[in-house]
């Protein structure tokens, strides 16, 4: 079955490709220019991935996920949350986001974390639901690991004492955020 994900971010696209399995053909935004890119005016991670599925849904024969996905952390009250890609700025590279954490958390002890990813489903311009995921875990002093990406290196899963970077994908496609997203899509919608 063919599913468009609602990114032109290719290290997510893989995650999905993985996560989903055989059973599908992920395709991107790359493979489509001439389906614009929506602007994520929304203020929660729900509104905004609804708003980019509902979007290239709209422009799309057949059905479309959109994620919108980020880190919070309990000390910046929930920052960097909706803005985690562009924390740093506009344009920020993933080192940059975490190089502006890890200051900010510079001067305290409180660490906790949690990843949050809520996947849309639409069709036609419709939207068919909303799932979501959720990994908790803490912060860590210094970038570690060589997989993933964004927060990945500076961000410790509960139970763990490798940072998501470290654990390797194997790991972490079972553990996290985005997994939980799309294990609780294939729960509550026959796809």
């Amino acid at each position: 079955m063919d599913l468009l994900l609602a990114t032109r971010n290719v290290h997510k696209t893989g995650e999905f490709a993985q996560l989903l399995g055989d059973h599908f053909k992920i395709v991107d935004l790359n493979s489509f220019p001439q389906i614009a890119a929506v602007e994520e005016t929304g203020s929660t991670f729900a509104e905004n991935a609804i708003l980019k599925a509902i979007g290239a849904s709209k422009q799309y024969v057949d059905l479309v996920v959109a994620d919108d996905s980020g880190l919070e952390v309990e000390a910046l009250d929930g920052a960097p949350g909706i803005f985690s890609a562009r924390y740093a700025g506009e344009n920020a590279s993933d080192e940059q986001n975490i190089e502006k954490l890890l200051r900010e958390l510079r001067e305290t002890e409180k660490r906790n974390a949690r990843f949050c990813c809520v996947i849309a489903l639409a069709r036609a311009g419709r939207s068919l639901g909303t799932f979501e995921g959720v990994v908790e875990g803490e912060i860590v002093d210094l970038a570690r690991g060589a997989n993933g990406f964004g927060y990945d290196p500076i961000f410790m899963p509960d139970g763990f004492d490798k940072t998501f970077a470290e654990l390797g994908a194997e790991v972490k496609n079972q553990i996290s955020h985005r997994a939980k997203a799309i294990s609780a899509l294939r729960d509550g919608v026959s796809i």
